[in-house]
């Protein structure tokens, strides 16, 4: 509701650079990504095809977190200046402030972007930020825009694909498709002004099908919500979900480019993920963002179970403060380091693992 609210703001006043948002052009297709997560698409000519894409964490019928209700910016969506993975990266952050109500999640949002390509691969980092375990089903709310005209879409699904197609006569293909696990739900309806309700995301997160075709007839057009078999996410932990996005002139363009992000996701990221699951060292990552602003991410591996500690120190040595301090299991492990009451400068973050000690530099930036 409250992004309604921003709207009728900016259509009263004429405003509309306030509105912290992020765009990159590939030349064969535009991303945005706003403050608060949600995800449009463009061809090149300015022509918007998706009115949004928004990440849905759902725990119950009544805790459901999404774009409308609760997303609050933790950190404002924006250009990453050097791109490790990718030509183009968007990076932004959210979390419940806005309704305070359940799950407390951040989610954390990575939209990459190459060179003439009309894909985009989307990265969803969703951490529990709550006290106890959390059993989370995790998908999309979808709005198309074909050609920006709502109304008269047909949605299909090809399960040995596992696309999502979204077409209507001879209007640009849009496509979606999960990239890191396999869809457990996938439900189309005709939009409907209170949709956004928890109970109906939970309903349609968990009806247990996966939707063959939908057709619209009406001009309100279809929404699409997908969602994942649930997953266990321990307090301060996250887990990882990619899913590409592509346009195209038509069904078999369309195709094309998902299948292009499928190569390029498993090709950066399952290899790598594959890397880093079979490692035994003992490894201390660079922080991811850097330099950063309000929060960064540390992660490491452990060979084996052992005592760990990990602190934060200024430039001059002094302790800032401890992040971890206790046992933990093999494997690897991430932390969100926050810097709300901290001075901009050069910071270090050193690990110690059953008396090996490793450090790496980081930059805040205000």
């Amino acid at each position: 509701m409250k992004k309604m609210y921003f709207i009728i703001a900016l259509l009263f006043f004429g405003i509309s650079g306030i509105y912290a948002q992020a765009t990159f052009s590939t030349g064969a297709m535009d991303v945005n990504v706003n403050t608060y997560g949600r995800i449009r698409l463009f061809t090149p000519d300015g022509v918007r095809h998706l009115q949004r894409a928004s990440i849905l964490v759902g725990t119950s019928s009544s805790a459901v977190f999404d774009y409308n209700n609760d997303a609050e910016t933790l950190e404002a969506s924006a250009l990453v200046s050097n791109p490790t993975w990718s030509d183009y990266e968007i990076y932004g952050s959210t979390d419940n402030t806005y309704s305070n109500l359940p799950p407390d999640v951040i989610v954390k949002l990575y939209a990459y972007g190459w060179n003439n390509q009309a894909y985009t691969i989307v990265k969803f980092n969703v951490k529990n930020d709550e006290a106890n375990p959390i059993t989370a089903s995790i998908g999309l709310d979808i709005i198309p825009e074909l050609d920006q005209v709502y109304g008269f879409d047909t949605v299909t699904y090809n399960s040995s694909n596992g696309i999502i197609r979204f077409h209507r006569g001879t209007d640009v293909n849009m496509g979606i498709k999960l990239l890191s696990t396999s869809l457990s739900s996938l439900f189309s309806f005709e939009w409907f002004e209170d949709y956004t309700m928890d109970a109906n995301y939970w309903n349609m997160m968990n009806n247990g099908s996966l939707q063959a075709s939908y057709i619209s007839t009406t001009a309100d057009g279809p929404v699409t919500i997908t969602s994942q078999a649930p997953v266990v996410i321990n307090p301060g932990e996250s887990v990882d979900l990619f899913y590409a996005l592509a346009l195209g002139v038509d069904e078999q363009a369309m195709i094309s480019g998902i299948n292009a992000a499928n190569e390029k996701y498993q090709s950066l990221f399952v290899s790598i993920q594959d890397i880093t699951d079979n490692d035994k060292s003992f490894k201390l990552e660079a922080n991811y963002p850097n330099p950063f602003n309000l929060s960064t991410t540390i992660a490491y591996n452990l060979p084996s179970d052992g005592f760990v500690s990990l602190k934060i120190f200024d430039a001059l040595g002094n302790e800032v403060t401890t992040l971890v301090n206790e046992s933990q299991t093999e494997g690897s492990h991430t932390i969100d380091f926050k810097t709300k009451h901290l001075a901009g400068g050069i910071y270090y973050y050193t690990l110690i693992y059953n008396d090996i000690v490793k450090t790496n530099k980081m930059l805040l930036v205000r």
